[in-house]
């Protein structure tokens, strides 16, 4: 292998023989030297945050500043004014100028991480940044230059998000002047058992705890599982069972209690038994998937029957109004109908005590880290952020 391949992967902690993994590394490089505004792509947990600190410290601006931005986890409202900075009374609350990031990360390198999240103003904003090198604060119209670095990364498909009118094509092709992909584990089979036994060994020390050993069935499970969450999902659950299993000899059977089963996650939650899984490893994003759906649901429902109520003068004389497969509702009955309308306002207000109690259990487990809260519950920071504003969390 490369001399120069193994002290990258030494310096940034990136672990694996893959091709696909070194041909990401060589990319990296590469494109350093340029100004070329590069995407990476990849799943959620791949590790795609080693390689923009590849690309800052192989580049020219390696002596300038650094920043790491994840854009999903900055509410739309504040976003422009912390990428561009603002004048003092620009909005409520703008007691003084700011600098934004691109101002001071002048000469240095931006990485956007999430970037398909960004507004679409924002976009037109970043835009004109990789086009012109100017950017305008919030309240200003006086362009600024900066010489930013922008390395961005995504973990969606940003073309379905142009197909939906949600990502501008013309940023699309600014950022991704090279791509990088990054493999998610399942492709690169050969080295889960590599990044197993980095993890174990690290754990063993941290816990003072002799290191995991795996059986065979248990190591060909351990290479035959997809990990969904990548890297990210097998370091966590290395951690888990370093800390919680007694027996440092660990069976296929031991190590399926830990792993999400393929089966399981394809059922609706409804029907998924918890008492099946390990409660602390019950695939919480299903949950909150489900609660966001039915909620939703409940509130058309409420919709339909306020329209209802809404039409009683033109259903006078008893008529009523039937739905399919359900007893007919006289739509006169003030009762029954209120009785229904409540029913649905309780069901409500119980799933958002639910949405409220995951919310708050998973920041409890991570010491009110909203990024690692946002990764356990399935969902972006940014919404994270929004719930927890909408509850007073």
């Amino acid at each position: 292998m490369d001399k120069q391949l193994i002290s990258i992967k030494q310096r940034y902690g990136i672990i694996g023989f893959d091709p696909a993994l070194d041909y990401a590394i060589h990319i990296a490089v590469q494109v350093a030297p340029t100004d070329l505004s590069v995407l990476i792509t990849g799943e959620s947990g791949v590790g795609k945050e080693s390689f923009p600190k590849i690309i800052h410290d192989f580049s020219a601006h390696k002596h300038g500043q650094y920043i790491a931005v994840n854009c999903g986890a900055i509410p739309e409202g504040t976003i422009d004014s912390e990428l561009f900075g603002h004048e003092k009374g620009s909005f409520t609350g703008a007691m003084e100028a700011r600098k934004g990031y691109f101002e001071v990360a002048d000469g240095g390198t931006i990485f956007l991480d999430e970037v398909a999240d960004l507004p679409l103003s924002t976009q037109v904003r970043l835009l004109r940044v990789l086009e012109n090198g100017e950017f305008i604060k919030v309240g200003s119209s006086k362009p600024q230059k900066t010489k930013v670095r922008v390395v961005a990364a995504t973990n969606v498909n940003i073309a379905d998000k142009i197909a939906k009118g949600k990502f501008r094509e013309d940023l699309y092709y600014r950022l991704n002047s090279v791509p990088i992909h990054i493999p998610p584990l399942r492709d690169r089979r050969d080295d889960i058992f590599l990044l197993f036994t980095k993890f174990a060994t690290d754990f063993a020390f941290k816990y003072q705890v002799p290191p995991l050993q795996l059986t065979d069935e248990a190591k060909a499970e351990l290479i035959r599982y997809s990990w969904p969450g990548n890297v990210r999902q097998l370091r966590n659950v290395t951690e888990q069972i370093s800390l919680i299993e007694k027996e440092r000899v660990i069976t296929k059977e031991m190590l399926e209690n830990y792993l999400i089963s393929p089966t399981v996650s394809n059922l609706p939650a409804l029907v998924v038994n918890e008492k099946d899984a390990p409660p602390q490893f019950f695939e919480r994003e299903l949950i909150y998937k489900f609660l966001t759906d039915l909620t939703k649901e409940v509130a058309e429902l409420k919709t339909l029957v306020n329209e209802l109520k809404s039409s009683k003068p033109r259903l006078s004389e008893g008529k009523t109004v039937e739905f399919i497969d359900y007893q007919p509702i006289d739509v006169q009955e003030e009762t029954e109908e209120d009785t229904f309308e409540e029913d649905q306002q309780t069901q409500s207000l119980s799933l958002i005590d639910v949405e409220k109690e995951l919310i708050q259990k998973a920041l409890e487990t991570f010491g009110n880290n909203r990024n690692a809260a946002a990764k356990e519950l399935g969902i972006s920071e940014r919404t994270l952020y929004r719930k927890i504003k909408e509850y007073g969390i």
